[in-house]
């Protein structure tokens, strides 16, 4: 056998090698490749195998797919969720009826998913003025219509109210009432013009 066919033969195989390897997923090539350098007694080039066992894992991605990248929400992603009394602090109502506005924009917006609903009533009161460490009312169950004469609630349901616009105001954008004196910005006094003096010589 000459030089010329043993590279013959050598190019063949590799040949029929490749062509047998085509028709396989790259896990099932990765095995076959493993099975046949056992058979023949040669060692089975380990990156050859660890790049067909990665490809096999790794989804396929499509050419006219673009990679999402994966989002992973971390605890500082998610909005704060304040207690009630911590809300009060922040707030600091100074009457029963602003309590009761600062209580109704906490259950409809900041509360947990759990204690959320839209409306109030003399109970809710009673259970969030203890939470938040608020004065007790002798007549609690006062508090609501006086809210509503002032303006803050509109009446939903018999004994139920729903914090209206100007009490979600009053709330988020009023409270807490004056701004102490050093947060107040400091009054810079205006600067005097400079006095042009004529130079016109007097006759």
């Amino acid at each position: 056998m000459t030089s010329d066919d043993v590279r013959k033969s050598f190019g063949q195989a590799i040949d029929e090698i490749i062509a047998a390897l085509e028709g396989l997923d790259p896990a099932s090539r990765a095995v076959a490749i493993r099975a046949a350098c056992d058979h023949v007694g040669v060692d089975a080039p380990s990156s050859t195998v660890g790049r067909a066992t990665s490809h096999a894992l790794a989804p396929p991605v499509l050419k006219h797919e673009a990679a999402t990248p994966v989002v992973v929400e971390t605890p500082t992603d998610r909005p704060r969720v304040a207690d009630i009394r911590s809300l009060r602090a922040e707030k600091e109502p100074a009457s029963a009826v602003e309590m009761a506005a600062v209580v109704a924009h906490y259950l409809e917006s900041i509360a947990p998913q759990s204690e959320r609903k839209e409306t109030v009533t003399t109970t809710d009161l009673d259970k969030y003025f203890r939470q938040a460490d608020f004065p007790l009312q002798k007549r609690l169950e006062q508090v609501l219509p006086n809210a509503k004469a002032a303006g803050y609630f509109d009446s939903a349901a018999r004994g139920d109210y729903k914090l209206n616009p100007v009490g979600y105001n009053l709330v988020v954008h009023t409270l807490p009432r004056g701004v102490s004196s050093s947060a107040r910005k400091p009054r810079i006094p205006a600067r005097r013009k400079p006095t042009v003096r004529s130079t016109r010589r007097k006759g």
